[in-house]
């Protein structure tokens, strides 16, 4: 039996990495899936794979950005497979550099992308969450760049500092629904978003800018990411909501 039988999930920034994994595992332990993106090719191929292993996944291509359209996103998840129990609000970007290097189209461009249009995903969420009854779990992917520091990451840490509060906030207000709201805050992830700066040392291990200090020594791989992810949406973690999760390999430890 899996941990999400008979429930119904959505996995934003589902093409690749994270999202990619989490979906996948996901639909093995027994959810259908609505994955979304914004590269159709992609996203069409995810979905096949889960649909040739056994499980229903459907792919919706969106732009998370354009706002307005997150609603008519959470109907067509629901048209398609009748309601929506668990959301992973995973979809985000990277980028930065020294902050007197940094203008207004960056700013602009992560928080749009990293925070604004999670707010409204979760808006929308809540509301088919609250519309069927109530219940449900909905989670979003932080960063440990949310509670350390490293140079060059002054925008992205500021939006995943604010997806940290605002999923505290939406869990101190949904709660009396019964939706519990989490986030995950990975460390260095191997995916194609971090894939350009891993540099392999002459002792055969892996190294990024944004991972040094890690205690287990290597990067976090996505499937280990989903794997977390599950069970925070999983009625295994029916009493953790407001919670901050950190899956960084010790790295804020050391």
């Amino acid at each position: 039996m899996g941990l999400l039988d008979g429930k119904v999930a959505l996995v934003t920034g589902g093409t690749s990495g994270i999202g990619r994994a989490s979906a996948i595992l996901f639909a093995r332990e027994g959810a259908r899936v609505a994955l979304t993106g914004r590269r159709a090719a992609e996203g069409e191929a995810v979905a096949a794979e889960i649909v040739a292993a056994g499980g229903e996944a459907v792919f919706l291509q969106a732009d998370l950005t354009q706002t307005d359209a997150i609603p008519g996103l959470i109907d067509r998840v629901v048209a398609q497979f009748g309601r929506l129990d668990a959301a992973f609000n995973n979809a985000g970007i990277s980028g930065g550099g020294p902050i007197e290097t940094l203008d207004e189209a960056r700013w602009d461009s992560l928080v749009d992308t990293n925070l604004k249009a999670h707010f409204f995903a979760l808006k929308a969420e809540a509301a088919q969450m609250k519309a069927q009854g109530g219940g449900g779990a909905i989670l979003f992917n932080g960063s440990v760049l949310a509670g350390i520091a490293a140079p060059g990451t002054s925008i992205y840490s500021a939006t995943k500092g604010g997806i940290v509060s605002l999923a505290r906030a939406a869990a101190v207000e949904l709660g009396s629904h019964g939706i519990r709201v989490n986030s995950i805050n990975p460390s260095i992830t191997r995916t194609e978003m971090t894939q350009g700066r891993i540099v392999t040392n002459p002792d055969g291990t892996e190294s990024h800018p944004l991972a040094t200090g890690i205690p287990l020594k290597r990067l976090a791989e996505p499937e280990e990411i989903a794997q977390v992810a599950l069970f925070l949406l999983s009625d295994r973690a029916s009493y953790v909501n407001g919670q901050a999760i950190v899956v960084d390999g010790g790295q804020s430890a050391a």
